[in-house]
């Protein structure tokens, strides 16, 4: 009987936190935190080195399953475990990486081949320069869906949805 007492005792606090947390009124879309840096998940970051392993769990014990080789590339924070971030990039593949690889600079990724940056955020602005696809460029802010972008020493303007390192309808200053 005092084991049936004890298991409930333990249960009841946390029947108790459940049930408050479905009766508040938050949005089912409520931005998740990571629980070691507490910023959003998920979130861009870039590849800090020229090279990263590329685990398949979060410790130097398990198994490498490949290297990035690619220096700046944007990936995507989806979790974090201690000093480990569980990333994926453009391609949905994934593995957890040190956080230590990791910049918070922002880059992405030319997806759409032809890519034209211009001179301001308009289809009918001047043409900069073209970039093909698999291009990394440095993020800048973000408006209206187009992006500003400083790629191979051009800058200028290219649409949001020609880009893989951005949410979709992502504003930044």
């Amino acid at each position: 009987m005092k084991t049936l007492w004890l298991i409930l005792a333990l249960l009841a606090p946390a029947a108790i936190a459940q049930e408050a947390a479905q009766s508040t009124n938050a949005p089912a879309t409520a931005p998740l935190f990571g629980p070691e840096t507490n910023l959003p998940l998920p979130r861009f970051v870039s590849l800090k080195a020229q090279e990263s392993n590329v685990r398949r769990g979060p410790s130097l014990s398990h198994r490498i399953d490949w290297v990035f080789q690619r220096k700046n590339m944007p990936l995507q924070v989806v979790a974090e475990y201690g000093h480990w971030r569980r990333v994926i990039d453009r391609e949905g593949q994934g593995g957890w990486v040190h956080y230590t690889m990791l910049s918070g600079v922002r880059t992405v990724i030319i997806d759409a081949d032809m890519t034209a940056i211009r001179a301001k955020p308009d289809a009918t602005s001047l043409e900069r320069a073209v970039l093909e696809a698999g291009v990394i460029a440095r993020l800048g802010s973000c408006e209206g869906g187009w992006c500003e972008l400083n790629a191979g020493g051009y800058r200028g303007w290219a649409p949001q949805n020609a880009l893989w390192g951005t949410k979709p309808g992502e504003e930044r200053d």
